[in-house]
């Protein structure tokens, strides 16, 4: 009898069709996020578990899912999950790093562009036919924005994605400062990347990319304080999670320019809406889309799914994030 996994999403096919294989699967259809008592439901006889940043694992659920012994997350974070109470039972805790981090590097730079250049604001200009309407073919002083090449970029967190954010950087001829809680002489060496203490990142750096977990340390690391260390002229991107920024902070400091804009693809609460915050012009907004393509989307689905086959096949899941529940429980369905 093969074991039965729930999906709280309808992830790419080639995912789905991996873990068929192995597993009786059900997927929750509908475009909407699952109802929480609908999942507590839906978990009752699973084996395995795969969830969205969306779907909160804590004991409750844990509680409700006697049968559970691993949690596929469909993403890099994992904060949704209570990992520390997913190893005291013996559950098994899994992520899907790597295969994102050139599309969500890719995706910095779009926001970090895209803000630095006004586009969003061009793009409205244009389409709305105001351009048409002015009568004027071009003029010197519209949509001035910021120079990119040969600044000074600070990335708030330097693993896979804040050193592609960097390799990227290279291109643009920039200075790279980063921060992160080790230093990593070796990258800082291929990429000529120059460690500093946050708040001289912050100082000095044009542009500022958060690439950093949420953690305790990491919640609001960006408050009123610390935007006001910025330059005028820079712009803020935050593609970490939304949490790491004050968002009333980051308001005031748009609204009064301290710092010159910000792109976002996340928010302290998802699905999100802020008036006060959407209707500023040197904001650019993106509904937490850093790793939609087909190739990161369907790359994430495989690992799931391999993920899940190594751990019905006893053997421990390639990307294991509680690499200490092996202690507690082999791999495995008993």
């Amino acid at each position: 009898m093969m074991p039965k996994v729930f999906i709280t999403r309808a992830i790419p096919e080639n995912g789905i069709k991996l873990i068929r294989e192995h597993f009786e699967v059900e997927v929750w259809q509908e475009e909407r996020e699952i109802p929480r008592e609908v999942l507590l439901e839906k978990v009752r006889g699973v084996d395995a578990l795969v969830t969205m940043l969306s779907e909160r694992v804590d004991r409750e659920l844990f509680d409700s899912a006697p049968k559970l012994r691993i949690v596929a997350n469909y993403a890099v974070g994992y904060d949704n999950i209570d990992v520390e109470e997913a190893t005291r039972r013996g559950i098994y805790v899994t992520n899907t790093p790597d295969v994102l981090t050139d599309a969500t590097a890719d995706f910095a730079w779009t926001l970090l562009l895209a803000t630095a250049r006004r586009l969003i604001e061009a793009d409205s200009f244009t389409r709305s036919g105001e351009w048409k309407r002015k009568g004027i073919a071009w003029h010197p002083r519209w949509f001035l924005g910021y120079d990119v090449y040969g600044k000074t970029i600070g990335i708030v967190g330097f693993g896979r994605i804040g050193q592609a954010v960097a390799k990227r950087a290279k291109g643009f001829g920039m200075r790279i400062l980063y921060n992160s809680r080790t230093r990593k002489p070796g990258v800082e060496k291929e990429l000529g990347a120059e460690f500093r203490p946050l708040d001289e990142l912050l100082k000095e750096s044009d542009f500022v990319v958060l690439a950093v977990p949420l953690t305790k340390e990491t919640y609001h690391m960006i408050n009123e304080e610390r935007l006001r260390l910025m330059k005028k002229t820079a712009i803020l991107v935050n593609i970490a999670r939304g949490k790491v920024v004050d968002t009333e902070a980051l308001i005031k400091a748009l609204k009064e320019g301290w710092i010159a804009g910000a792109g976002l693809d996340v928010y302290e609460e998802e699905p999100y809406y802020n008036e006060e915050l959407f209707k500023l012009k040197n904001v650019v907004l993106a509904p937490h889309i850093g790793s939609a393509t087909f190739g990161a989307r369907a790359g994430m689905a495989e690992l799931v799914a391999r993920n899940l086959i190594a751990f019905k096949n006893g053997e421990v899941p390639p990307t294991l994030v509680n690499k200490e529940v092996v202690k507690v429980r082999k791999p495995g369905f008993d």
